[in-house]
Parts: C-alpha cells; sequence; structure tokens
C-alpha cells in the first residue's frame, strides 16, 4: 500500500471515529434536552419526591382496586425516567396543600377524599353524581351542561387534568375517572402523550382534557378516545341553572 493509500484509509478512520463521536454527544444531548422537557412538565427536577394519591376500593378496608395498582405502576415507571421517587399516600388521610410537590392523585370523588377536593376547588365547571342509589346518572359527569354517563364495560369516562390553581408551585395531575380501569387507561395515556401535551398546553399550563375508555369488558383499558379539551369550561364556575315560574 502506497503513501497516498495509507493517508487516504487514515483520513476515512479519523473521519468515522470524529463522526461517531459527535453522533454519541449528539444523541446524549437530545436525550438531556427530551429529559429536562419532561421534568419540567411534570414539576420532576432531578432527586426530587412527588406523592401518589390513591383511592381506596369500595366496600374494602383500605384495599387499592386492581387497576389502580396498574395505574400506579405505569405512573411510577414515569417517575423514575425522570430520575425522581414517589411516595403513596391514601386520599383519606392527605391533609396538606398543594405545590410543595408533584401530586399524581387517583380515583373518583367516591373513593377519594383528595380527588373530590380537587374538584371541588380547582374545577368548578365539573360536577360528579356520587349518589350510591342505582339510577341512570350515577357517576355521570356534568361538565358545564353536558352530561357525560357511565355505561359499564361499554363507555367509561375520565378526567385527565394538569393543575396549578393559580400558584407557581409544582403541578397536581388529576386522574378521575369513573372505573378504576379508566385511571389505568389515563395513566397510560399520559405516559404516552406528554410530549404532546406539553407541547400543545406549554411546559407550565393547565389543562383538562375529558378522554372516553371504549368497550372495557373486551379490551381492557387499550381503547382510549379524546372526547374534548374542556380546560376552559372546567376551570370555569357552572352556569346556574334557571326555573321558571308560571304565572
Amino acid at each position: 500500500m502506497n503513501e497516498d493509500a495509507r493517508n487516504l484509509l487514515l483520513a476515512i478512520v479519523v473521519a468515522a471515529a470524529v463522526a461517531a463521536v459527535l453522533g454519541w454527544f449528539l444523541r446524549g444531548w437530545l436525550y438531556e434536552r427530551d429529559l429536562r422537557r419532561k421534568q419540567r412538565f411534570f414539576g420532576l427536577p432531578d432527586n426530587s419526591e412527588c406523592l401518589l394519591v390513591v383511592s381506596r376500593e369500595a366496600g374494602a378496608d383500605g384495599a387499592v382496586a386492581r387497576n389502580d395498582v396498574f395505574a400506579l405502576l405505569e405512573l411510577a415507571a414515569l417517575i423514575k425516567n425522570c430520575r425522581s421517587h414517589a411516595r403513596v399516600i391514601s386520599g383519606e388521610t392527605a391533609q396538606r396543600g398543594f405545590g410543595e410537590r408533584t401530586e399524581f392523585c387517583l380515583g373518583g370523588p367516591m373513593g377519594n377524599r383528595r380527588s373530590a377536593a380537587h374538584l371541588h376547588s380547582l374545577l368548578p365547571g365539573i360536577a360528579a353524581n356520587t349518589d350510591t342509589e342505582p339510577g341512570p346518572d350515577r357517576g355521570a359527569f356534568l361538565i358545564g351542561t353536558e352530561r357525560y354517563r357511565l355505561e359499564n364495560g361499554s363507555v367509561e369516562h375520565v378526567l385527565l387534568a394538569r393543575l396549578t390553581g393559580g400558584q407557581e408551585g409544582r403541578p397536581v395531575f388529576l386522574i378521575c375517572g369513573q372505573r378504576s380501569i379508566t385511571h389505568q387507561a389515563a395513566a397510560r395515556y399520559l405516559a404516552r402523550h406528554h410530549l404532546r401535551l406539553a407541547r400543545k398546553h406549554g411546559g407550565s399550563g393547565n389543562f383538562v382534557l375529558l378522554l372516553k375508555v371504549v368497550n372495557s369488558q373486551a379490551y381492557g383499558p387499550d381503547v382510549v378516545e379524546l372526547v374534548s379539551d374542556v380546560t376552559s369550561t372546567a376551570l370555569s364556575p357552572r352556569p346556574k341553572l334557571t326555573t321558571s315560574k308560571e304565572d
């Protein structure tokens, strides 16, 4: 091999090595950039602690519903990817404000007192029917003037919200559904679509989404549809129903 060929081969090797190093640095930079965006969206800087607030299963002494456990696993993986860690507490014993730590609150208002408080304080435009007696409106959401009923195993709704209550603190992520299987579906939706949600609503913006779980008796929590972005309605006081008087 003559000198020109050796020089050419050396140049190719050096160029390949430089390209490999630059590619390694670029992948690392892109990973760190995406990680920082995710951390900012979830309010989870390195080594921070957040709260997982869970509901109790109806009729069980302090037990957590099976699908809620699966939802917690979805959220735990997301939190770990943010280089943070979580503490699990019950919604019945959580007596603290919000904003100091990121909070993931999981459960409907009947089983999670914390969810009921968030609905009342942060989402005045939404009411949830908590009647214990059977009826067509049991478990229904009233959002503004629109009613979304529960059809067990067929159509089940869940609210997915990021809320700060007008404060500068860490966000509350509320997952409030009509059945526990909707909580798993919403947690998975949040894990899969957080980048799109951050781009649309900003790294620190509030949003309230109404999701629908379709035919859970056949598909479980896997088929989820976005019904509507109800942020504006949810954050505004519900209009008072007026009754007309006959003369």
